[in-house]
């Protein structure tokens, strides 16, 4: 029998004993087709590839992840993913949508065509992420576009269900009826969460309405708590410790969780990996390779009803990656649907980006110039102090703390420059409202200098933070100029800055550009003070009005427990 390829004397790991295997793997239009090695012989291959030493894997699956975080295009995305051997993912495009609506959506698939990366996508389920009453968008997704977006082919899933305090307080909510919606017309739909420390009654209504899955930062008690109420977990890096590592181990519960990335900046991407570097931490923390890899493959592919992936096997799409070294999990090869894209020992030639987005796309940011008096937290000019409401940044996590403290006025301004609290403020950039909202923050934030943005989760209007008005006007005004992406300045001098100028959050060059001006932002935060794991999702996230505990957007500070916009000045 003619087959198109065969790979002699490799170690295959077979996911339905989670172990590797002496074969011959043999490859026929784009499909595993025998592996074995007693009746090789029958087979006549076009070439073949001595496997001897090596590990074949099938391609990494990744299946809660946002292409936008990277701030590029599919394509630059897709091309930095095959040297990582991620050969399919599911992307939730709600980034984009916050800024452009179905049409973004749309548009992030049509720039996915050209992909040697399979790139499948959820319909993003809470755009806004909570409602227009606490932020404001450039567009909406309702019942209607959810409706539109299912017809899809590449659509297969309901996106992350962020408004958890809707779905749990409000029957008759927009998320509810999207839930019901796709459990009745399209069951094979998975159905994800986002459910930061929600425990108790809480959890219980809101995976009885629905969502069983959670990608979000938790505890082992919560880990545990999720697995024993029936919760499929997406463990992403920071979720990734010793603790909860040995819990799945110790519980065996490889069938209830998958590696995921969720967020991945463009630096950490071009110089970390992306999946792989999950599946190397899972390892290093004590996790057999074998079951590392079955996270990362099977269990997730298995989530996306994806029969066709995740194993090697009769009939299964030829996606598989060659391992030289099994523990250090070092790729050599990374093949596509049974055709190489990938050698190390070769020049890597990456695809080129040919998609542009519309005109519109490209001039999205609707702020007129930023002045000084704006930055102004104005109270009565009788009173000498007053007392604030402040967030505070903790490293390690995205999520804020609110605490108090009691600061000067002068001549009716809160005195916050002489203070040890930074100001930050978020404008409403989408053209629609003009709103202007301001806080402060602490913590493990800049100590010096300012920061602004336009990739601020998830409404993406222009986020501002600094300890002084002059820095900040001139960081915003240079986003506002670049329409769109990330400036840092520092005595009036900008450190660095990376355009993002597609919807205001993206790039069209190439991901290794983005990852070295990226890089350069994440170093000029760290140098105005900024001590945090990942400053620029830290920034970012502060906007965030579903991720505990205080946040802002352009209406105000969101105290994200209870929905509801609060005072900076407690009266």
């Amino acid at each position: 029998m003619d087959v198109d390829l065969l790979i002699k004397n490799i170690d295959v790991f077979n996911s339905y004993f989670k172990k590797f295997v002496k074969a011959h793997v043999s490859i026929l239009n784009g499909k595993f087709l025998y592996i074995g090695i007693n009746e090789a012989y029958k087979l006549c291959p076009a070439k073949v590839i001595d496997g001897k030493g090596k590990y074949l894997v099938p391609g990494l699956v990744d299946v809660h992840m946002h292409i936008e975080s990277s701030m590029a295009t599919p394509m630059s995305f897709s091309n930095e993913l095959i040297k990582n051997g991620v050969t399919t993912v599911v992307s939730e495009p709600h980034e984009i949508a916050n800024v452009f609506g179905i049409e973004g959506v749309k548009e992030m698939i049509n720039a996915a065509k050209e992909c040697v990366v399979d790139i499948f996508y959820g319909v993003p389920s809470s755009v806004p992420s909570t409602s227009s009453k606490l932020e404001t968008t450039g567009d909406e997704i309702g019942l209607k576009e959810l409706k539109e977006l299912l017809n899809e082919k590449k659509i297969i899933c309901l996106g992350e269900v962020m408004n958890y305090m809707d779905v749990i307080n409000d029957p008759n909510s927009k998320s509810i009826s999207f839930i019901q919606y796709v459990k009745n017309n399209y069951p094979n739909h998975a159905i994800e969460g986002h459910c930061p420390k929600l425990i108790g009654l809480d959890l219980a209504k809101f995976i009885f309405y629905g969502v069983d899955s959670d990608h979000t930062q938790h505890s082992v008690s919560e880990i545990k708590e999720r697995i024993l109420n029936g919760m499929f977990i997406e463990i992403q890096e920071k979720t990734l410790t010793k603790d909860i590592i040995e819990f799945i181990i110790e519980n065996e519960l490889y069938e209830h969780v998958a590696l995921v990335t969720d967020d991945v900046m463009a630096d950490s991407l071009v110089n970390k990996g992306h999946l792989n570097k999950l599946v190397k931490k899972a390892i290093s923390l004590g996790m057999k390779p074998e079951n590392a890899i079955y996270i990362a493959t099977f269990t997730p592919s298995r989530r996306m009803k994806l029969s066709d992936k995740g194993s090697v096997a009769p009939g299964k799409c030829a996606d598989f990656i060659l391992l030289n070294d099994l523990e250090k999990f070092s790729i050599s090869h990374t093949f596509k649907d049974g055709i190489e894209v990938y050698n190390k020992d070769k020049e890597y030639v990456i695809k080129e980006n040919k998609f542009t987005f519309p005109a519109k796309f490209y001039e999205s940011v609707h702020l007129s110039k930023i002045e000084k008096e704006a930055l102004q937290i104005k109270v009565n000019k009788e009173k000498l102090k007053v007392k604030c409401r402040i967030m505070e940044v903790k490293d390690t996590t995205t999520f804020t703390r609110e605490i108090f403290d009691e600061l000067n006025v002068v001549d009716g301004i809160v005195d916050w420059v002489n203070s040890p609290y930074c100001l930050i403020a978020v404008f409403e950039r989408h053209g629609k409202s003009k709103n202007v909202a301001l806080g402060l923050v602490t913590g493990d934030t800049i100590k010096h200098g300012s920061v602004a943005t336009t990739y601020a989760h998830d409404h993406h209007n222009l986020l501002v933070i600094g300890k002084n008005p002059d820095d900040m006007v001139r960081a915003a005004n240079a986003v506002i100029q670049n329409q769109g992406g990330y400036c840092v300045v520092n005595s009036g001098q900008v450190l660095a800055e990376i355009e993002l100028p597609i919807a205001g959050i993206l790039s069209d060059c190439s991901m290794d550009e983005i990852g070295q001006k990226v890089g350069k932002v994440r170093m000029a935060m760290e140098k105005l003070g900024y001590n945090h794991y990942n400053p620029i999702m830290s920034l970012s996230t502060m906007s965030l009005p579903v991720s505990p505990e205080l946040k802002i957007t352009d209406m105000g500070l969101i105290r994200v427990s209870e929905g509801k916009i609060v005072d900076v000045i407690i009266e």
